[in-house]
């Protein structure tokens, strides 16, 4: 089971209020259904590839209306040959789109009408139907987090943007060849709508995989970070190295003041340590400490004579 099916399924399980069945029952059927005529009557035909999607909201319009239904599965026939699962409502059309705030007089609506996401945990509902109707998500494994509600209806997209403001997910639309589609890419606000949605198992899983994918991230930046500062100090100290053997060969070492050469006799001890593990060495062996700014100071000094000696 992918992680957007077991999201859809842990939302499928959630109990609800009467208002906001009835708010997560609109979203389904927006985004799933199309409007047939047979035999002169108006039907509703809801399409989804999601056998949990299939059986909620078969659910929710059997105990409401218990129109006349028939839920039927077909095979597709492309390479993934998942089965479509279609639910034809073939009375009340009418009515039950307008108890969903779906219908109006100018036939059937873009956006239900305001009643039906009024209230916070309405609004909540009618987000989590969307996801379960046309939504998925990306395992929190994969490397880019990602989470998106696609829909076929531009003014819809951005009615589903204005909803997830009232949550602060700031999410974002982009459209793809005919749909549009509404997402969420910062791993906290795709944390966040699942907590909005209560699929709250979901949140601890997608947390802990997050976390430690993080970590781990954070882990190899730093060892790579390190290993870059090791490789700067060595070819530093390779530099320094080769000047201190230049000027001994030339004559021109006893030149340098006593500091400047206690400093260099030191390098040539401690080929491979760091400003810090210079710093250290030197106090010990002198009693006296000298900062990691001045431990630098006598290395550009010493650079800087060999380049007047030059």
């Amino acid at each position: 089971m992918s992680f957007t099916q077991e999201v859809k399924h842990e939302i499928a399980q959630v109990t609800l209020k009467e208002c906001c069945l009835k708010a997560e029952t609109a979203a389904l059927i927006q985004l799933c259904s199309s409007m047939v005529i047979r035999d002169q009557n108006l039907q509703l035909s809801i399409k989804t590839e999601n056998a949990t999607t299939a059986k909620r909201v078969f659910k929710l319009i059997k105990d409401r209306y218990n129109p006349e239904m028939e839920l039927s599965a077909l095979k597709k026939t492309n390479l993934r040959k998942n089965n479509i699962y279609i639910l034809e409502i073939k009375t009340q059309t009418k009515d039950i789109l307008t108890d969903l705030g779906l219908w109006d007089k100018e036939g059937f609506r873009s956006t239900p009408g305001k009643a039906i996401v009024k209230k916070e945990c309405c609004c909540r509902a009618y987000l989590a139907g969307a996801f379960l109707a046309a939504g998925s998500i990306n395992s929190p494994q994969k490397a880019k987090y990602h989470l998106e509600i696609v829909t076929l209806d531009d003014q819809h997209a951005h009615y589903l943007i204005e909803l997830m403001d009232r949550f602060e997910l700031n999410a974002k639309v982009t459209q793809r060849r005919s749909q549009y589609v509404v997402y969420l890419k910062a791993s906290e606000k795709i944390s966040d709508f699942l907590r909005m949605a209560q699929a709250n198992n979901a949140v601890l899983d997608f947390e802990e995989i997050r976390i430690q994918r993080d970590f781990h991230n954070s882990l190899t930046r730093l060892d790579n970070c390190e290993v870059a500062n090791e490789m700067k100090t060595m070819a530093a100290s390779k530099v320094q190295m080769e000047v201190i053997q230049e000027l001994k060969l030339s004559g021109k070492f006893e030149e340098l003041d006593e500091k400047t050469q206690e400093m260099a006799e030191l390098r040539m001890a401690y080929p491979e340590a760091s400003l810090n593990e210079l710093c250290e060495a030197y106090a010990f062996a002198s009693g006296i400490v000298i900062s990691k700014s001045g431990m630098k100071h006598r290395l550009a000094k010493l650079m800087a004579y060999k380049n007047r000696a030059q």
